[in-house]
């Protein structure tokens, strides 16, 4: 199992496998195309282009081994912080629950992972070699006869068997040795489209997958914002349809009635009920309304906690001083 760095057992995205996967092809491609470009100068190279599986081939036993023996984790994925860990499974007897215990690689799976990473790709990169340098023989010879040898050479989907000399012992050797050599070559013909075909076909489903995934978010981001619109767009005529009829504002509450026991109000709106004098600095119990000089409803009200004219009970803190005096 794949892990990432950092001790916390996360597991790595899809995007980074992906990337890790595709790394060594396109590291591959860029080693390929910088010895072309160096041999146009130096002649001595074109010996390591002709036999580039085995020079790539080795090149990576080498970074891959190293990478496994030092980090647990492939040259590419070692780059993108991921490291290889096998997991055990155990039963605990008492509870049947699973128990999960991750470890370094062991030896056997180094070399596990080093046959999957650089052995196999480098058969197959020979097969499918093989496969192409024959199939173009074939193209050769059903446009321009007979030049190079060819899978039907032998008759082998027919099951005729080619003449074999028995002039000598050498001879003979040499013509079944030839024969076994076609008889490979015809064998490989048959079964590797059926490979390469398989392979073409998991190239073009993760293919898919790459490009659902990487419009995936974008897809989200539409949907959502679609349905946005969709619901204030509804909500909006909802609202319309049943908002209410819009009623004049209700007239205010009745003024409070003078108590009894009060202080009278004065025959002059201007004056204060309390000293009878102009209101200087006009100040107004808010649980009756009523104004009086600020100094006045202070003394009054710290006093005996109530409003002067209506009796109802009040507090310094509800007196609000007037900068207007109406």
């Amino acid at each position: 199992m794949l892990f990432q760095v950092g001790g916390d057992g996360t597991r790595p995205t899809f995007f980074e496998m992906a990337a890790a996967q595709q790394l060594p092809a396109s590291l591959r491609a860029a080693l390929t195309y910088s010895l072309g470009v160096f041999a146009l100068r130096r002649s001595f190279l074109h010996k390591i282009l002709d036999y580039e599986d085995e020079f790539y081939a080795a090149l990576m036993l080498i970074l891959e081994g190293h990478s496994l023996r030092t980090t647990d984790a492939s040259f590419a994925e070692s780059l993108y912080g991921l490291r290889r860990k096998s997991v055990r499974l155990r039963l605990r007897k008492g509870s049947g629950e699973e128990e999960v215990q991750h470890s370094g690689l062991e030896k056997r799976q180094r070399i596990l992972s080093v046959v999957f990473l650089v052995v196999l790709p480098y058969f197959k990169s020979k097969l499918h070699a093989i496969y192409n340098k024959e199939r173009e023989a074939r193209l050769r010879e059903s446009l321009w006869g007979m030049e190079d040898q060819g899978f039907d050479e032998a008759d082998f989907f027919t099951g005729e068997e080619p003449v074999v000399s028995r002039g000598d012992s050498g001879n003979q050797e040499l013509s079944v040795r030839v024969q076994l050599a076609t008889k490979i070559k015809k064998f490989i013909a048959v079964c590797y489209p059926w490979i390469h075909a398989s392979s073409e076909v998991q190239g073009a489903l993760l293919t898919c997958s790459y490009a659902v995934l990487d419009y995936a978010q974008t897809g989200l981001i539409a949907a959502v914002f679609i349905f946005k619109m969709m619901e204030w767009w509804y909500q909006s005529a909802e609202e319309r349809l049943t908002a209410p009829t819009v009623y004049p504002p209700p007239p205010p509450p009745p003024a409070p009635k003078v108590a009894k026991e009060g202080i009278p109000l004065p025959p002059d709106s201007s004056l204060c009920a309390l000293c009878l004098q102009k209101r200087a600095n006009p100040s107004v119990v808010t649980v009756s309304g009523f104004v009086f000089c600020y100094s006045c409803v202070f003394k009054y009200v710290t006093k005996y906690k109530r409003c002067p004219v209506t009796l109802i009970p009040a507090s310094v803190d509800q007196i609000r001083r007037l900068f207007h005096d109406t």
